[in-house]
């Protein structure tokens, strides 16, 4: 055969071999950007998950933190009227049915209010996650460090427990999971970009289309496994928050039903001395003396319920932080007791 027919089948040969490794190498590239794009869905889908439960917890962990504080600050209030009662006996602390409560102390409590007042001030002014960082760290434990720190000019974000629980409800160990995601954004992102990259040469020929479309394959596989871990992590995390977020809400609906009955023998003891002058305990009614026996109760209990640690933070970094719902569902219960068998002095 003439060798220019030859080399024209050689020709045609190659042309066609081109023309496959093209074909192919077109279908791996649209394997990859499907790939691709279903990466970034469900990477968009995790951390718009995260991004919602994030914000649902830390608004119930607020709203928490700020009726603690709120609670712990009225305590100067209730100190002082105690303070005015003349003859007044001892009040010994409650220890009853597997319930302890601390044992009434002026200062102590004073403490704890003006810490807590503290605190309360700069709420208002801190990022979300703040407030709910002193619930996650114990509210009576803050107020007290921050009682103590206060006049250092230390600043009121630093004061939840090194923010041990803060905006970190969602911490996993050392790290929140912003950072996580945000690395795991970065590493799509920069899968994305070597798959742009890789694209310039495609319009060089069908074999360079063929080794180009095979790397953008691995790429496209390798963001597709990075957002599967971001995923699973994501998934681990918002189990994490819903049951900090419900044990939060169930928290405080005690804590409520503790405090009304507070506010209500607070503002009536209020009035036995500034305003119908009684200052002496011997002047007191029965039902008054009551009263103020059941308040100085309800003060113990609520100085408890603040003192408990929703939180409790993971010993190594790769771990998820605790809930600590042992201690918390044990408070309710004590908290649920005393308020149906222990306030009988029919206080409206």
């Amino acid at each position: 055969m003439p060798l220019p027919f030859i080399i024209g089948g050689l020709a045609v040969a190659a042309g066609a071999g081109g023309i496959g490794a093209g074909v192919r190498g077109g279908m791996k590239m649209k394997d990859a950007n499907d790939t691709m794009k279903s990466a970034q869905k469900m990477q968009e889908k995790a951390i718009a998950r995260f991004e919602d439960y994030n914000q649902k917890t830390t608004e119930a962990m607020d709203r928490l933190g700020e009726q603690e504080l709120s609670i712990l600050s009225s305590f100067e209030q209730f100190s002082d009227l105690i303070e005015k009662i003349q003859g007044r006996p001892e009040f010994k602390k409650y220890d009853k049915d597997g319930i302890d409560l601390p044992k009434y102390e002026a200062e102590e409590l004073k403490k704890i209010s003006v810490g807590a007042g503290v605190l309360l001030g700069g709420v208002s002014g801190a990022a979300a996650g703040t407030a709910g960082g002193f619930a996650a760290a114990g509210a009576t434990t803050s107020a007290v460090m921050a009682l103590g720190t206060a006049s250092t000019g230390t600043a009121i974000s630093s004061l939840s427990g090194a923010a041990a629980t803060n905006a970190a409800l969602a911490a996993l160990g050392g790290g929140a999971i912003g950072s996580s995601a945000s690395a795991g954004g970065r590493a799509l992102g920069s899968a994305v970009l070597g798959g742009a990259t890789l694209g310039v040469g495609l319009l060089v020929g069908g074999i360079i289309f063929n080794v180009t479309g095979a790397k953008l394959s691995d790429k496209a596989d390798a963001a597709y496994s990075q957002a599967k871990k971001i995923d699973a992590q994501v998934n681990k995390v918002t189990w994490y928050l819903r049951q900090l977020k419900d044990a939060a809400n169930g928290y405080q609906t005690t804590l409520s039903k503790v405090e009304e009955q507070y506010r209500k023998r607070l503002k009536t003891l209020d009035f036995i001395i500034s305003f119908s002058e009684k200052t002496n305990w011997s002047d007191f009614s029965e039902k008054e003396q009551k009263i103020t026996e059941n308040l100085i109760l309800l003060v113990g209990l609520l100085y408890k319920m603040c003192q408990v640690k929703l939180v409790l933070q993971a010993e190594k970094e790769d771990e998820l932080n605790t809930v600590n719902k042992e201690e918390m569902d044990e408070t309710v219960r004590n908290a649920e007791n005393i308020l149906a068998n222990e306030l009988d002095d029919n206080v409206a």
